[in-house]
């Protein structure tokens, strides 16, 4: 007859699964359970990615934040937020695997002691990054092909967006939060926006840090972009603001020549934002950059 403690480790303890294949992490190579089951998601690209597969996982943070993603959260238990995890929901789960990433990274080693756990952080190389992690969610849940065709339709809008922004002028990407502005070069978070559409940077030596370099209206017009691209960080979170449009709306900003031709793109703020690197979300950003601008 079973104890009652060594019942209660059995319950929770993972699936054994018949298969199980290494896959690469932010982290290295980690096992991860072949078609599981039931799965637990902690990011937000990660959830873009897989509903763009037709995965809906049992298991979901809670905001989202984003609006496209609503219905794939809808009737999903609540493990947590981003930051922090509900670990008495996620018990009551039992998932055979956890995905995380980004905000939730450093929850990670917690979270294995749960169920296999794999952190897909998206951050130095969001398209390279991203595709990656697309190909990997494919693999495990025999999605190959889906994730194929989803990487080769990203592919060809890229260089179409490319190939109709030559020759448009410098860009300077920055992001308000509130009445406070920050610049993003080609090495911030952002700067796939710069290297992949090979926008030339109207600053080149904008400080590499993780919330961009504080910048002032000054700042804005001596670098004098030809394209301004604009993220606003308290829309992301959904928090009450003055706003980007409101904010930007400056006399400085206005003697730009982005401004004056018309050139500021108010990017929708969540998808880029919050998850960064999701196939879903770099098509938003590449649409919404194709409708401003490659079309003028």
């Amino acid at each position: 007859m079973i104890k009652p403690l060594a019942l209660i480790a059995l319950l929770l303890a993972p699936p054994a699964f018949a298969e199980t294949r290494s896959v690469e992490t932010a982290r290295g190579p980690v096992d991860a359970p072949h078609s599981p089951e039931t799965v637990a998601v902690f990011d937000l690209a990660a959830l873009d990615s897989l509903t763009a597969l037709g995965v809906k996982p049992q298991g979901m943070v809670r905001p989202v934040y984003l609006s496209y993603l609503e219905a794939a959260a809808a009737g999903t238990d609540v493990v947590g937020s981003l930051f922090e995890p509900d670990f008495e929901a996620l018990f009551a789960l039992n998932p055979d695997l956890i995905i995380a990433g980004g905000r939730s990274s450093e929850q990670v080693p917690e979270l294995a002691r749960i169920a296999p756990t794999l952190d897909m952080t998206i951050w130095e190389d969001t398209i390279g990054e991203g595709l990656a992690r697309l190909a990997t969610y494919g693999e495990i849940f025999d999605k190959e092909e889906q994730a194929a065709a989803l990487a080769a339709d990203f592919q060809t809008k890229l260089s179409e967006t490319k190939e109709a922004l030559a020759g448009k002028g410098t860009a300077l990407i920055v992001m308000t939060n509130g009445p406070k502005i920050s610049a993003y070069g080609t090495g911030g978070r952002f700067g796939w926006l710069h290297e992949a559409l090979g926008l030339p940077e109207a600053v080149e030596d904008v400080q590499m840090t993780d919330h961009g370099e504080a910048i002032s209206f000054e700042f804005i017009r001596e670098a004098n972009p030809d394209i301004l691209l604009v993220i606003d960080r308290m829309a992301a979170i959904g928090q009450e603001s003055e706003g980007a449009h409101a904010t930007l709306d400056n006399a400085l900003v206005h003697e730009t020549s982005a401004w004056k031709s018309g050139q500021v793109v108010h990017l929708s703020a969540a998808p880029i934002y919050i998850a960064g690197g999701g196939i879903q979300s770099m098509n938003l950003t590449l649409d919404e950059i194709n409708a401003a601008l490659a079309e003028q």
